[in-house]
């Protein structure tokens, strides 16, 4: 049986959407309302966040890592947006069971759809399944680019404040991969932890790193605005790496060791290296950027130098309920984080301030 919100009017049979026609082809066009099957709910979009993948899909992945013969990971003819949240406006019982939630509850999915049945799936590894979904990229799952979107009746659902502002609520994604991060590295409480970056990706790290309390938190970024954004995330230390020296700074304070741990969360190569000099023998780095080219680096120093170990981050398993209690205690200046909020009409300028990475810390679109 499938419960109804109770609403003045019926829902409407066409809603705004984005659609992918190809690299640097997406289109607002007007498109069929989709309507829940068994399992699955049907949500009103109330925000989508824009990131680095993205904008990487929208360039096509061939093109915006320079290798024709990389194969593009993103299907056209699919709307786009996999950070959001929004409210339930039909499921049946299956549904409301399964995820707790009823109509007129507001709800964030996961951004993977799993298989729950593959080799990782039965191993509760569910964020590296194999033969996953995930919205935005599959026509199997479209994403939050529109009016209105399905949550799959094999997704995974949490619950979100009434409260908070919808484009806060929909940050819950990012600070999710966040924490997963930060959990990766294993901080202790005698750590000197750096992270690399203070976009939305590095201020979450930033703030999941302080709230393990280590030693200290060590926040590095070229933006004076960003380093003030990483203060008042947690970070202990800022460093603009522009106008100082990093490894020096970082190893006075060690008494010449260096880090026990680096978080990189830029996507710029030249993060790699910087990291792996920072770090002291037996450090721990862990990756979660999302580079446009190679990377290329002395692996004699994660080895016979160094013994590093190497650590590499994937979405933001079992962290949601962590993110989303996070953002809703007020610790973060989410103000501040979530720096623009457009309408779905205004995709393409969102795109682009993503793009500049210097105008915008996270853009949301308001659908």
């Amino acid at each position: 049986m499938t419960q109804n919100v109770a609403t003045p009017s019926p829902l409407p049979d066409t809603m705004q959407a984005v659609i992918c026609h190809g690299p640097e082809d997406y289109q607002l066009e007007r498109v069929a309302v989709p309507r829940p099957g068994p399992g699955e709910a049907l949500v009103k979009v109330e925000a989508v966040g824009i990131c680095a993948s993205d904008l990487k899909c929208y360039h096509g992945a061939a093109k915006f890592w320079g290798d024709e013969n990389r194969p593009a990971w993103a299907e056209t003819e699919v709307i786009p947006g996999h950070e959001f949240v929004g409210t339930i406006v039909q499921l049946d019982e299956t549904a409301a069971a399964r995820w707790g939630v009823t109509v007129g509850d507001r709800v964030v999915s996961e951004q993977i759809v799993p298989c729950w049945k593959c080799r990782y799936c039965l191993r509760g590894q569910y964020w590296m399944c194999g033969p996953h979904d995930l919205y935005g990229f599959k026509r199997r799952t479209p994403g939050a680019m529109a009016e209105y979107m399905i949550y799959s009746a094999d997704a995974l659902v949490h619950k979100v404040s009434a409260d908070l502002p919808a484009h806060h609520a929909a940050f819950a994604e990012p600070l999710s991969c966040s924490l997963h991060a930060v959990e990766r590295a294993g901080i202790t409480f005698d750590d000197v932890v750096v992270v690399a970056g203070c976009g939305p990706i590095g201020l979450g790290m930033v703030a999941g790193a302080a709230a393990k309390s280590p030693a200290k938190v060590i926040a590095l970024d070229l933006a004076p605005e960003k380093l003030a954004l990483a203060r008042e995330c947690g970070a202990d230390l800022t460093i603009n790496i522009a106008e100082e020296n990093a490894e020096q700074i970082i190893k006075d304070l060690t008494d010449g060791y260096g880090a026990d741990v680096y978080l990189e969360g830029t996507g710029h190569p030249s993060a790699v290296p910087q990291g792996l000099n920072l770090l002291r023998k037996l450090g721990t780095y862990v990756e979660y950027g999302v580079f446009g080219s190679d990377v290329t680096v002395d692996w004699s120093i994660i080895s016979d130098d160094k013994e590093l170990n190497v650590l590499g981050a994937h979405l933001g398993p079992y962290c949601w309920p962590a993110a989303i209690r996070m953002i809703e205690s007020g610790r973060l200046p989410m103000d501040k984080i979530c720096s623009h909020q457009l309408p779905l009409t205004e995709f393409q300028r969102g795109l682009d301030l993503v793009a500049s990475g210097s105008e915008s810390v996270k853009v949301s679109l308001i659908p």
